[in-house]
């Protein structure tokens, strides 16, 4: 093939490439704008969500769930309450080591009768529904919420705080909850480790000791709320703090209003969980006779997840195998965090040191390094000591 030949070839290989890309484009503005338009219509509604109006038997959502959460409630109209996008639903993923942990634990089998699925979107819906009886489909127009969202992205403050608003619903409606990420594992009925009194109560990243001190740092993937007054009044300061915190997640936004005066206003009793019986792998809960949840918080990607959240299943199979004297020997203990080892976050220097900025948060380990350098900020991997030596620099 002589050089003309081949020069025009690329020439032309190039010109469709650019047609391409261009008739994509096109196409990817026009339904943009069709999709974030003022009008959202019926039809447009089920396109992005087609299997919600068959499932639905009402018009009206809000009736839907009540109908779920009626039909899931214990004796005291309280009931489980989890999240779930199709990244988390696929088989083998998350939801299917989330129920398993139910199976597997200690009196935690019947408490599957009073969980709820929350989904955030089609397939995780569909897949729910093939696992799980209590299926619930919580559709936010014109946001698609299938893919994993990645900490910190505008995709994952948008998913943080529509369950702040969603859970707002739950108390208005006279129910009760405890809510749980589904990357926690259920070992023992975490019923009678909760504070009685008590109108708020959350897990831990970093627990100081006392359950009434507000400088533990809380995790908002665990925490029992009961429906009151107070409950509710805060649920709403707490959505609408969002406005005055721009930018910061939820768990964060509740880190700055919780010593606010509008909760001593509101009369909320809050209560900090212990991590003896509700750990992470910020700060595990080190004896397994006494564990209730285990939380694969302090780690970032799902691959990463999976694999400490099958090592945390196999470690309490091994438990649960061994004979009453040797289970009180403490001869098993966690073997993690393992792969989310290097993945400690950065949310805990927000907390112990106030001068490093959340905005600053980066996602891959790449980023970690340049934050660690920038601010000369060690990144530490989990010591094997009960507690860490936080080095704020």
């Amino acid at each position: 093939m002589s050089p003309e030949i081949s020069k025009h070839i690329r020439r032309a290989a190039l010109v469709l490439t650019v047609l391409t890309l261009s008739a994509f484009l096109l196409y990817t503005a026009t339904d943009s704008d069709r999709l974030s338009s003022g009008s959202f219509s019926s039809s447009s509604f089920a396109t992005i969500f087609p299997s919600y109006l068959n499932y639905s038997s009402s018009s009206n959502p809000t009736q839907e769930l009540e109908e779920i959460l009626k039909n899931a409630s214990m004796v005291n109209n309280t009931v489980i309450l989890t999240t779930l996008n199709d990244a988390w639903a696929r088989t083998g993923s998350i939801v299917d080591l989330f129920l398993k942990s139910f199976m597997l634990g200690d009196g935690t089998r019947k408490l599957l009768d009073h969980l709820v699925i929350v989904s955030l979107d089609e397939r995780a819906y569909n897949r729910c529904r093939i696992v799980h009886k209590h299926c619930y489909a919580l559709v936010t127009k014109g946001v698609d919420f299938h893919q994993e969202a990645y900490f910190m992205t505008p995709q994952y403050l948008k998913m943080m705080w529509r369950r702040i608003d969603f859970l707002r619903t739950v108390l208005e409606l006279g129910y009760s909850f405890v809510f749980t990420d589904a990357d926690i594992m259920w070992f023992r009925d975490p019923f009678p480790r909760f504070f009685p009194d008590a109108d708020f109560q959350i897990s831990c990243d970093n627990y100081l000791g006392r359950p009434e001190d507000m400088n533990n740092s809380p995790n908002g993937g665990f925490n029992y709320v009961k429906s009151n007054s107070r409950s509710i009044a805060f649920y709403k300061f707490w959505y609408s703090s969002r406005e005055t915190y721009p930018g910061y997640h939820d768990q964060d936004v509740l880190n700055k209003i919780k010593s606010d005066q509008m909760i001593t206003k509101i009369g909320l009793k809050i209560r900090f969980l212990d991590t003896a019986y509700f750990g992470g792998l910020c700060e595990p809960s080190r004896d397994l006779n006494v564990v209730c949840t285990m939380h694969v918080n302090c780690c970032i990607g799902m691959d990463r997840k999976l694999h400490d959240l099958n090592l945390m299943l196999q470690d309490w199979r091994a438990f649960m195998s061994l004979p009453p004297d040797l289970k009180n020997q403490s001869i098993i203990s966690w073997r993690v965090p393992s792969n989310c080892r290097c993945f400690f976050p950065l949310s805990i220097y927000n907390v112990l040191c106030p001068t490093f900025s959340l905005q600053k948060w980066l996602l891959s380990f790449r980023e970690y390094v340049t934050v660690s350098i920038l601010y000369d900020i060690p990144i530490p991997a989990p010591p094997k000591r009960e507690k860490i030596d936080w080095n704020c620099t």
